[in-house]
């Protein structure tokens, strides 16, 4: 491939990687909408829950898109990563990261690495037993009471958040999140070309995203964890 054509294919991934993150992110912000109603009432907690979870559009439509995007940008970020490293192995004889780039932009393969494990357990803790419920034992009505109203979802999120090794690892693994945002935040809209007036601002709107829904997911399980 001609230097062009291999500029031209990084390029469309970098966007490609980009518009991911950005679906990633939006799905990121809801899902911490709806686990912080948790901390409020149970009720609307398990009503939203259930809505997410019964839904034909979210379960047979939105949800393989969701499965999709993240294979996709992990895939997508440990392609760039090679290539990448392979061009500076190339470039230079010593290559001094640090002095051009963060300890973020240096480490994304790494944080990344946290991030999808720490999606594994999550899988493990909620997805997995939501599947065997709805899918195996052909449960879709959430534990309905008598009232009418579904009741799983509360309890099943509490009894999550009680062993303090848990805790521990949900903590520091949103500790990695925020440390791959912080940097992949503003990355994905300079790959998308975003550098204009509003640039300023879109900074300082990545650094309080990648610091404010990290911190309250870890918020959420602290709290569940201290009032179970």
């Amino acid at each position: 491939m001609s230097k062009s054509g291999l500029l031209k294919s990084t390029v469309a991934r970098k966007v490609a990687m980009a518009l991911s993150a950005f679906f990633l992110m939006f799905f990121l912000l809801q899902h911490l909408i709806i686990n912080m109603t948790s901390v409020f009432s149970a009720g609307i907690f398990n009503e939203l829950s259930h809505f997410m979870g019964a839904n034909f559009i979210v379960q047979y439509l939105l949800q393989p898109v969701l499965i999709f995007g993240v294979v996709f940008h992990f895939v997508m970020g440990f392609i760039l990563e090679i290539r990448n490293r392979g061009a500076r192995d190339v470039r230079y004889v010593k290559y001094n990261g640090g002095a051009s780039a963060t300890w973020m932009s240096r480490n994304m393969i790494w944080s990344g690495l946290v991030i999808l494990a720490f999606m594994g357990l999550h899988f493990y803790d909620f997805w997995i037993p939501e599947l065997k419920v709805k899918f195996i034992e052909g449960d879709w009505t959430g534990a309905l009471t008598k009232g009418g109203e579904p009741i799983r979802y509360f309890d099943h999120l509490t009894h999550k958040f009680v062993n303090p090794i848990r805790i521990a690892i949900y903590c520091i693994s949103f500790v990695f999140l925020s440390l791959h945002l912080l940097h992949g935040f503003n990355s994905a809209f300079q790959s998308v070309g975003a550098n204009n007036k509003y640039t300023k601002g879109l900074q300082k709107f990545g650094v309080a995203y990648a610091v404010l829904v990290p911190a309250g997911f870890i918020f959420i399980a602290l709290f569940h964890h201290f009032n179970h």
